[in-house]
């Protein structure tokens, strides 16, 4: 889009330079000619006025129309009253005659000159230019002035305009991309911006809020967006305190069951009630943890990698070394911040390890690698067993005899990072997964 308005400007502003340009360019053109004959005219009635108010032998005529032709750059030539011609003029011009008796007529069509007093200048279209006259009458017979412009150097001083006209349309050109480019930004940075926070919102980015200036249409996108996001917010939040509140309502039955459970004769079916109803109330308590964990984290859950991995493999140091499993723990030496909660990293490491170990034989070596990213960070985790069958990922299903959820929590937490998990075979044969989590 951005590209396209300023193209649009450039466009634009080329059009309106051309439509002023060619009519000044041919204004040039014509004042220049006009200028060119006129300045040819004003010649010969000076020429013809100096020669009848003063006196010219035949050597100082020469020198003087030497004279003028070198100072204006045009071929010059006097006939004189006894037939005889000084200076130069195109064969195609000199069968201009002088009149008889000064009369000022001829054989082509004329057009007067400006020249005031009795001797004014004449214009004649001659073969390839044009011929200026003026006729010197004097007490010692008439002088016949001759003044050629060559249509080849009648538009020699266009030049000069043609390159002032040519600057000055590229300085407009340059002030129209500037102002192009000036309204693209202003067109476009807000709609960027506002397609940033929309994909920060499709990942789960609530605090995420778009700009709010710009034109008043861009604007509006921008405020609607923000609504949008408030909205989810309030919804989000209103799940959460749901899910908490029914799970807590659970705790009354929960106590009367576990009431019930100690009431029981037989001590060993109670003890086994008993335990049962603990592992429904550490799991409620979970639930009403995870609900109301964003309130403690905030919008956007954030954690350190780094030492989230290093901890849950300390933890099942304990379990690897008793089987006689060789680890190889590869991990950044500083932090390394992702965008998942603590709790979720540290349960999809402990389903991962945990299927390790229990579904790889004693003894099967098994590496972990933390490496930071381009976007976050990507967690392997490969070992030296039999590998782990297709399918695997779906929720529930397992060939192993377990629930077949702890690659499906790994999933889940990698996604909710805005990354992605992947299993493959790793060089070993045995399987490699892989985490790729995003950054906060």
């Amino acid at each position: 889009m951005r590209r396209r308005i300023q193209l649009l400007a450039v466009g634009l502003t080329t059009l309106v330079v051309l439509a002023f340009a060619v009519p000044i360019a041919f204004l040039i053109h014509s004042v220049v000619g006009q200028h060119a004959t006129q300045a040819a005219m004003s010649q010969a009635h000076d020429i013809a006025l100096s020669l009848r108010n003063s006196s010219y032998t035949g050597a100082n005529i020469a020198a003087y129309v030497s004279s003028q032709a070198s100072t204006s750059g045009r071929p010059v030539s006097i006939t004189l009253p006894d037939g005889r011609t000084v200076g130069y003029t195109p064969s195609d011009a000199f069968r201009r005659q002088p009149p008889p008796n000064g009369s000022g007529e001829g054989e082509l069509p004329h057009q007067d000159g400006p020249g005031p007093g009795d001797t004014p200048a004449e214009l004649h279209d001659v073969g390839s230019g044009q011929l200026a006259t003026a006729v010197a009458p004097t007490p010692s017979g008439t002088y016949f002035v001759r003044v050629y412009v060559a249509d080849a150097t009648r538009y020699d001083g266009a030049n000069g305009w043609y390159l002032l006209l040519l600057v000055g349309s590229a300085g407009l050109l340059l002030v129209g991309t500037a102002a192009g480019e000036l309204l693209t930004r202003r067109i476009t940075r807000p709609l960027v911006r506002t397609a940033e926070t929309a994909k920060q919102l499709s990942v789960g980015d609530t605090a995420a809020r778009a700009p709010t200036d710009g034109p008043r249409e861009v604007a509006d996108v921008g405020k609607a967006l923000n609504l949008l996001a408030d909205r989810i917010d309030e919804l989000i939040a209103e799940e959460r305190e749901t899910v908490a509140d029914l799970s807590h309502r659970l705790r009354t039955p929960l106590t009367t069951l576990r009431l019930d459970a100690e009431a029981l004769r037989d001590r060993g079916e109670s003890e086994r009630v008993a335990a049962h109803v603990n592992e429904l109330e550490r799991t409620l308590t979970a639930v009403i943890r995870a609900a109301r964990r964003p309130q403690r984290e905030g919008r956007m859950p954030a954690s350190d990698a780094t030492q989230i991995v290093r901890d849950r493999v300390l933890f099942w140091s304990a379990l690897t070394d008793e089987q006689g499993r060789f680890s190889s723990v590869d991990l950044p030496a500083g932090p390394l911040p992702v965008r998942a909660a603590g709790e979720d990293l540290a349960a999809a490491v402990d389903a991962l390890l945990e299927n390790v170990v229990a579904h790889t034989p004693e003894g099967t070596a098994f590496s972990v690698r933390l490496v930071p990213t381009e976007h976050g960070a990507c967690l392997e985790i490969a070992d030296s067993g039999p590998g782990i069958p297709n399918e695997s990922e779906i929720r529930g299903r397992s060939d192993r005899g377990s629930s077949g959820l702890g690659l499906d929590i790994a999933r889940r937490c990698a996604e909710a990072a805005g990354g992605s998990m992947s299993i493959t075979k790793a060089p070993s044969g045995g399987a490699l997964v892989t985490l790729r989590l995003n950054s906060p």
